[in-house]
């Protein structure tokens, strides 16, 4: 295996996303575990453009680390919570963690490592846009509007609940 450039951009934010994912469940304050959780849907979007999927890469910048981490913002910062320091983990809790990472890197390595993978030829870089549109309003047109409907009533739902929290609020 050579050492390129696009090797080293994948190593380094392969490491982006998994270190923000590490953090997102070790840190404690949750404005700290969103911004951690930024960097790694920002890794993923970087993987995304090193694989010539550009559509999607930017479709994660705007939706996920744009507007889901502006959305669990506003949730926190509405939502009535205690900021309670959790009680530190020793030195046994940041060692598991450490050891679940690397046991789940080497069952990744080991499971990949002789797969043989049969190679099509593909046209890359071609109007990919173009030809996610075709899919996606060709074969999957009753997904997609299964999904829109079921956003819908997430949405919904959602103002339902803040309704009634609102009102349980007045009464008392």
């Amino acid at each position: 295996m050579s050492l390129s450039g696009e090797l080293i951009a994948f190593i380094g934010l392969a490491l982006v996303a998994i270190l923000g994912g590490v953090l997102l469940i070790t840190l404690t304050k949750v404005v700290h575990m969103v911004i951690a959780l930024v960097f790694t849907f920002l890794g993923i979007a970087g993987i995304y453009m090193l694989l010539s999927a550009e559509f999607v890469a930017i479709v994660q910048i705007l939706i996920y680390s744009g507007a889901i981490t502006i959305v669990m913002l506003f949730g926190i910062m509405l939502t009535k919570h205690q900021e309670n320091d959790a009680p530190a983990k020793g030195g046994w809790g940041k060692f598991s963690v450490l050891a679940a990472v690397a046991g789940f890197a080497v069952a990744v390595y080991l499971g990949i490592y002789n797969l043989d993978i049969p190679v099509q030829p593909t046209a890359l870089h071609e109007e990919n846009t173009e030809q996610i549109g075709i899919e996606l309003f060709s074969k999957y047109v009753i997904p997609f509007e299964v999904m829109s409907v079921l956003l819908l009533v997430a949405l919904v739902g959602a103002i339902v609940l803040a309704k009634k929290d609102d009102e349980e609020g007045d009464r008392s």
